[in-house]
């Protein structure tokens, strides 16, 4: 084997696992993330009609923070059962030009979409409720957004609380103190 084609055999075996999970658009494709025509108004329906809860998902292309998240929280088994189990979620891109439709009608591109909602990093979840209101804006109805890559347990967290409806009464605790809870729960259980 030549020099060079040693070279072209090492440069491909040092690529990273991760840039196999690239798209054309340089964001992360998953098995669990839907193929969606982004008219949210749609995909709400067919959540619903599946019994699950609408989550959007803004990502950019070369989002550090997005590769965390895939790399570490996305691939941790609780979280993973709840992107496919409980959730219905549906990619979007911050910086994308893609026709989307808005909870409310309003047809825009992606990254107009991020504006109007107030999204300005990457990875940002947007956890829609169980019932969304065709007139309102995704933004205005959602009932918890989630702007960066956490750990597993507090995206875990995060979506059980959601999945709970935990949000309908936060007098006596909200995400933050659950958290916390849970923390020292697992901890408690925790026999190393």
């Amino acid at each position: 084997m030549t020099k060079w084609m040693m070279a072209l055999v090492a440069l491909v075996m040092a690529v990273p696992l991760w840039a196999a999970e690239l798209g054309d658009d340089g964001l992360h494709k998953t098995d669990w993330f839907r193929d969606t025509f982004k008219d949210l108004q749609e995909d709400y329906e067919e959540a619903r009609a599946e019994g699950k809860r609408l989550l959007i998902i803004f990502e950019q292309r070369g989002c550090l923070y997005c590769k965390d998240m895939h790399e570490g929280a996305f691939k941790d088994e609780r979280v993973l059962k709840h992107l496919t189990e409980t959730y219905y979620p549906v990619q979007l891109d911050l910086y994308g030009a893609n026709e989307m439709v808005d909870t409310d009608g309003e047809s825009l591109e992606e990254r107009l979409a991020a504006r109007k909602w107030g999204v300005m990093f990457t990875p940002t979840m947007v956890f829609m409720p169980p019932e969304i209101d065709l007139e309102k804006p995704a933004n205005q109805q959602a009932v918890a957004i989630m702007p960066g890559a956490f750990a597993p347990g507090t995206t875990y967290d995060l979506m059980t609380w959601v999945a709970e409806q935990r949000y309908l009464d936060q007098s006596e605790e909200d995400f933050q103190r659950y958290h916390a809870r849970m923390i020292r729960e697992r901890n408690d259980g925790d026999t190393r």
